[in-house]
C-alpha cells in the first residue's frame, strides 16, 4: 500500500512532537533526579563536613599543611617579605612545625599557624577555621528563633576593654559605654589578649586593631565555642555589675493578611506609578550605596553653616553601588552651593574599590596624576588562581564556555619587566581632572579603622598636600597594601582557609616611613566619655579652626 506524501508529512510531525516530548519528559526527569542526588549529596557532606570539624588530625598532615601553606604564599604574594626577610619567615614556619609534637583540631591548628602568618604583616591576609555549616533546614530554623546573642550588640574598644556602643537587645536597661567585664565566665580581657593574635594590620601599625576587633569579636568567639542561644553577660556601668542572660530575640512578624486588609485592584496607571517609584528607589540606593545588612547609605553628602559653605562628604565604604552618578551629582551640588570647605569624612572606613577612589580623587585633585602605581603580581598566571568557578551551575557552565577568553585576557594583561610581572589597570593611566572639581579648602577625617581604598586616596591627598587631616593614624599602610584578587586557599587536610592578595597596590605618593599609615596633622582620638555622649570632638575642632580662620579673614 502507498502512503501520499501528506501522510508521510502528517506521520513526521507526530514522531516529531513524541520525540520533543519524550525528550523534554526526560530533561525534566534528569532534571528532578539531578536535585534529588544534589540534595542528597548536599546532606551527606554537611555531616561528613561536621563530623570532622572537632576530629583531632595527625602531626604528619599537619606539618604537610603547614608547608602547603608557605609554599601557596611563595607562589602567589607578591610581597611576601616586605615586612619580614625570607630568613626571619623560613624560620617561623620551621619553628612553628617543631611545636606541632600531638594531634590537633582544625580549630587548635588554626590558633597555632595564623599568628605566625600574621608576621607577614598584611592585613587583608585572612585566616579562617574549619568551622560547622549548617543545612538550609538547620539555617532557617536558626533565623527562625530570632537573632544570636551577640548580633543585638555593637562593640567599641578603648584600651584593653570591651564596651557597649549600641544596644539593639529587649534589655534597654544596658547602657551604651557598659563595659562587657565576662562572657559566660570567661573575662573579656581574657579573650581580647587572646584573639588579638589572630589578626594583624598591615607593616607595624596599631591602631587598626581596637576598630575592627570588636567588630571581628563575635566570630572569633564563635569559631571557638559555636554558635549558642543564649549568653551570660556580665556589665559594669558606673562601678554597677550586673549578670544579665541574653537570649535570643525574635524578629518582628509579618502582619497576616486578611479580607479587610486587601487592596482594591490597581488600575494600569497605579501599577506603572508604583513599578517606576520601584525603579527610581533602586537606582537611589544603587547611587547613594545601601547597605541592606545595616540599613544605611555608604555615600551621603551634607551641607552645614547657613550659607552652606561646609560641605561635608561621608563614605563608609568603597564597596557598594553605583558609584560614577554620586559623585558627578555630588559635586555639582557642592559647586552650585559655593561651598569654601570640603569635610571628607573616610573614619571607619573599610575600602573596596580601587575605580571608586580614583574616580573621587579626579574630584578633589589639584593635578592630574596616574592615581595608582602598575600593580605587582607574584607570576604571569597569578590571577588563573583566583576563585574564577564559584556560583551556581547555571554560573558555573557559562564561566566554562568564556573561560579560554579569560585566560587569555589575563594572561595579555599581566607583562613582564626586568623581573618581575604587572598587571595594568586603567587607575595606572593619568586621568584628567573634573570640571566641577573642588577647589576649596579641604579636611579628611580619618582614624585606625581607614583601612586598604580609603588609606590609598588618604597617601595621595597627604602626599600631595591637598588636604588638612585630623583625627588618628589610618589602619592601612601608606605606601600600599597586597589585596585586589584575593583568592581562598584551603589547606587539605586541615580544612583552614587562607585568603591571600595576589596584587600589590600602592598609591602614586609615598613615604620614607615604612610600615605606617596616614598620620594626621592634628591628632584627636575620641574618648570613651564622647562615644557615650556623642561627641564628635574631631569634626568639632574642624568647624572652629574654619570659624577661627573666616574670623580672622575679617
Amino acid at each position: 500500500m502507498l502512503i501520499k506524501t501528506s501522510q508521510l508529512l502528517l506521520i513526521y510531525l507526530l514522531l516529531s512532537k513524541f520525540l520533543i516530548y519524550i525528550r523534554n519528559s526526560m530533561k525534566k526527569l534528569i532534571f528532578q533526579v539531578l536535585l534529588l542526588l544534589l540534595f542528597i549529596t548536599s546532606c551527606t557532606s554537611v555531616k561528613k563536613h561536621n563530623s570532622l570539624v572537632n576530629k583531632p588530625i595527625a602531626v604528619d598532615k599537619l606539618k604537610s599543611d603547614v608547608d602547603f601553606a608557605y609554599l601557596k604564599l611563595q607562589k602567589l604574594h607578591p610581597s611576601l617579605y616586605w615586612y619580614i626577610s625570607k630568613e626571619q619567615l623560613d624560620f617561623k614556619f620551621d619553628s612553628l612545625k617543631t611545636t606541632i609534637n600531638k594531634p590537633l583540631t582544625s580549630y587548635e591548628f588554626y590558633t597555632k599557624i595564623t599568628p605566625v602568618l600574621n608576621e607577614i604583616r598584611q592585613g587583608h591576609l585572612g585566616v579562617y577555621p574549619n568551622s560547622k555549616i549548617w543545612s538550609k533546614k538547620e539555617a532557617n530554623e536558626l533565623i527562625k528563633k530570632g537573632i544570636g546573642p551577640f548580633s543585638q550588640f555593637e562593640f567599641m574598644m578603648f584600651g584593653d576593654k570591651l564596651y557597649v556602643e549600641k544596644n539593639n537587645s529587649i534589655d534597654s536597661t544596658i547602657a551604651v559605654g557598659s563595659e562587657i567585664v565576662s562572657i559566660d565566665s570567661i573575662s573579656t580581657e581574657r579573650l581580647l589578649k587572646k584573639y588579638r593574635k589572630l589578626m594583624t594590620s598591615d607593616g607595624y601599625n596599631t591602631t587598626f586593631y581596637k576598630h575592627q576587633l570588636p567588630k571581628k569579636f563575635s566570630n572569633l568567639y564563635v569559631f571557638e565555642n559555636g554558635i549558642k542561644d543564649s549568653l551570660l553577660y556580665q556589665f559594669k556601668f558606673n562601678d554597677s555589675i550586673k549578670n544579665i542572660w541574653i537570649t535570643r530575640k525574635k524578629m518582628a512578624e509579618s502582619k497576616v493578611i486578611t479580607k479587610d486588609s486587601i487592596v482594591k485592584k490597581q488600575t494600569k496607571a497605579e501599577k506603572k506609578k508604583i513599578a517606576l517609584a520601584n525603579k527610581n528607589r533602586i537606582i537611589y540606593n544603587s547611587t547613594n550605596g545601601y547597605d541592606a545588612a545595616t540599613k544605611e547609605f555608604q555615600r551621603t553628602l551634607s551641607f552645614m553653616e547657613k550659607d552652606s559653605s561646609v560641605a561635608v562628604l561621608k563614605i563608609k565604604s568603597f564597596s557598594i553601588g553605583n558609584y560614577e552618578p554620586f559623585y558627578k551629582d555630588a559635586f555639582k551640588r557642592i559647586k552650585e552651593n559655593k561651598s569654601k570647605y570640603l569635610l571628607l569624612d573616610l573614619r571607619g572606613n573599610p575600602g573596596g574599590r580601587l575605580s571608586e577612589i580614583n574616580n573621587l580623587y579626579s574630584f578633589v585633585a589639584d593635578s592630574a596624576i596616574a592615581f595608582a602605581d602598575k600593580s605587582e603580581v607574584a607570576t604571569k598566571t597569578s590571577f588563573l588562581k583566583r576563585e574564577y568557578f564559584n556560583g551556581g551551575i547555571t554560573t558555573k557552565v557559562l564561566k566554562s564556555i568564556v573561560y579560554p577568553f579569560y585566560v587569555s585576557f589575563m594572561y595579555l594583561k599581566v607583562k613582564k619587566e626586568g623581573d618581575k610581572y604587572y598587571y595594568y589597570t586603567s587607575e595606572n593611566k593619568v586621568k584628567p581632572i573634573r570640571e566641577n572639581r573642588f577647589k576649596g579648602e579641604m579636611y579628611v577625617l580619618i582614624d585606625g579603622g581607614s583601612f586598604s581604598a580609603s588609606s590609598i586616596i588618604s597617601s595621595n591627598l597627604k602626599g600631595s598636600k591637598r588636604a588638612t587631616f585630623v583625627g588618628e593614624e589610618t589602619g592601612g599602610a601608606f605606601n600600599g597594601t597586597v589585596a585586589g584578587q584575593m583568592p581562598i586557599i584551603e589547606l587539605p587536610n586541615s580544612k583552614v582557609k587562607m585568603r591571600v592578595g595576589l596584587m600589590k597596590i600602592a598609591a602614586h605618593y609615598k613615604t620614607e616611613e615604612v610600615g605606617h599609615g596616614i598620620r594626621p596633622d592634628v591628632e584627636i582620638i575620641p574618648t570613651l566619655e564622647d562615644k557615650i555622649n556623642g561627641n564628635d570632638p574631631e569634626m568639632k575642632w574642624i568647624l572652629d579652626n574654619i570659624k577661627n580662620q573666616d574670623s580672622d579673614a575679617k
